[in-house]
C-alpha cells in the first residue's frame, strides 16, 4: 500500500504548493468492505471545506489519469483536526510547548503511552513532561521508539 500513498503524495504536492497548503499525511486503508484514500491537508490558519473540495477535485483528476489503484475506493481530503499527527521533523518542532500524545513500540521508563507537554525535540528524541496525579515527570523518548505521535486536546 505504500506505493499508493507515495504516488498520492507526489501527485498532491504540486497541487498543495499551488494553493499554499501543506500535506500532513496520506493513508490508504480498508474499512469493512470499502477502501479509503485519505489525504490530510493544513495551513497555519486551518483549512476550510472549499479548499478540501478543490484539492479533492484536482487530485481526483490526476489519479483518474494515471489510474494506479485497482480496487474501488473513496477519496477523502480533510483537515487533520485538532489531534493532528506528528510525522515530519517540522511537525515535532512546531509541537514544542504543546500537549502531545506519544505511543511507543516498547515501554520507556515503564510507559508505552505518554501524554504531556512536549518540552524539547532535538531530532533524536522527544522530552515530554507528564503530570501523574499531582507530580510532574519528565520522560525522554528516543525517536526510533515512537510508534505514533499526535497533538492532544486537553479539557481543563
Amino acid at each position: 500500500m505504500s506505493k499508493i500513498t507515495e504516488l498520492t503524495e507526489q501527485l498532491a504536492e504540486p497541487i498543495l504548493k499551488d494553493m499554499n497548503l501543506e500535506l500532513v499525511d496520506v493513508e490508504f486503508v480498508k474499512e469493512g468492505s470499502s477502501w479509503f484514500l485519505r489525504v490530510f491537508i493544513d495551513k497555519e490558519t486551518g483549512v476550510d471545506i472549499e479548499e478540501c473540495g478543490q484539492v479533492s477535485e484536482r487530485l481526483s483528476e490526476k489519479l483518474d489519469e494515471l489510474d494506479p489503484i485497482q480496487q474501488n475506493y473513496f477519496l477523502e481530503v480533510s483537515s487533520p483536526g485538532a489531534e493532528r499527527p506528528l510525522k515530519k521533523e517540522k511537525d515535532f518542532h512546531n509541537a514544542v510547548g504543546k500537549q502531545v500524545f506519544v505511543k511507543t513500540y516498547e515501554p520507556v521508563e515503564g510507559f508505552k503511552e505518554i501524554e504531556g507537554v512536549l518540552d524539547e525535540y532535538d531530532g533524536q528524541s522527544l522530552t515530554v513532561t507528564m503530570t501523574i496525579k499531582t507530580r510532574k515527570k519528565q520522560i525522554t523518548v528516543p525517536k526510533e521508539k515512537v510508534a505514533k505521535a499526535r497533538l492532544a486536546v486537553t479539557f481543563s
